[in-house]
């Protein structure tokens, strides 16, 4: 920007054809002040200043600050809904949570419980197939003795036949001879203290 200085404008020799205002012819208001500083001016410019401080005034109190006002109030509205909404869906997360806790702990004790009868059933039931298992062996163990019983009173029968048997082959062998069955017998009691 190009600014002329007053002592430049006249010693210009286009002196007559601009001035320091721009406009054609010199100094239109004399003094070669700013025109706002124009003495001559300042009442009409103070009329304007309050007219439109006045107005500006009027825009703001009437139109602008209750729409921001609005706003304001609009949006503190909205957050205490906001939280208001925050509060009552954390209440409901903290009860969700403390029935769910509830219903885990009554679920683990119903567990607990259920374990517990099976525990108890399956003992029951081993004690009794125990129980059965034992008297299936008494049973078997009497039949097995009975059956060693018969065996050993057969077995003892017939040691005296088997020892008749013996004794002849040996006297036979031995001796050369043969003794009687009655003789055998009566030699075979007297060994044994019948």
């Amino acid at each position: 920007m190009f600014v002329v200085t007053p002592a430049y404008a006249e010693s210009n020799p286009t002196e007559g054809t601009h001035s320091e205002a721009g406009a054609p012819g010199g100094d239109a208001h004399g003094g070669g002040a700013f025109p706002p500083f124009d003495q001559s001016t300042f009442a009409s410019q103070l009329l304007w200043l309050a007219i439109t401080f006045g107005l500006f005034y009027l825009l703001m109190s009437r139109v602008i600050v209750p729409r921001i006002g609005g706003i304001l109030e609009h949006r503190r509205d909205r957050i205490a809904q906001d939280l208001d909404e925050a509060n009552r869906l954390k209440e409901e997360a903290d009860n969700a949570i403390a029935a769910y806790e509830q219903e885990l702990a009554e679920a683990r004790k119903k567990a607990s419980a259920i374990a517990e009868t099976a525990r108890e059933k399956a003992k029951a039931a081993a004690d009794a197939e125990r129980s059965t298992s034992e008297a299936e062996l008494a049973a078997k163990m009497a039949d097995a003795e009975k059956s060693i019983s018969a065996i050993k009173a057969k077995a003892l029968g017939d040691v005296d036949a088997i020892a008749e048997d013996t004794a002849s082959d040996l006297v036979k062998h031995l001796l050369g001879g043969s003794l009687t069955k009655a003789e055998v017998a009566a030699a075979i009691r007297a060994a044994s203290g019948k």
